[in-house]
């Protein structure tokens, strides 16, 4: 599978690092390998691969993980997924080729 990019500097995924216990749970449930572990908690590896879906902010048990869910790459394949239009939100890295209404579904 190609690696996908979205939008450059846009999405507002934060980490508290000092919050961070070092769990891990952000880690099994990021589906783009965002996040990191470090000798004693996670940092953020790829901040632009963040869909911004908050499934490791929903999950962090202390609250060191925050995100606006729904604002970014999420609520545009989930408004193409409805038929509603919307900008695209991610290109193919491998193919240059940037999703289009008709093909995010495959793409994201």
């Amino acid at each position: 599978m190609p690696k996908l990019v979205y939008l450059k500097d846009v999405v507002t995924l934060k980490l508290d690092e000092a919050r961070c216990v070092g769990c891990g749970l952000c880690l099994e449930v990021c589906p783009h390998a965002v996040f990191k572990m470090n000798e004693t908690h996670v940092c953020i590896q790829d901040r632009d691969a963040c869909m911004e879906c908050g499934a490791c902010s929903r999950n962090c048990p202390t609250g060191a993980i925050t995100v606006q869910a729904g604002v970014g790459c999420a609520a545009a394949v989930i408004n193409g997924m409805l038929g509603r239009s919307g900008a695209a939100c991610c290109c193919s890295i491998d193919s240059g080729s940037c999703c289009s209404d008709s093909s995010r579904s495959r793409c994201c």
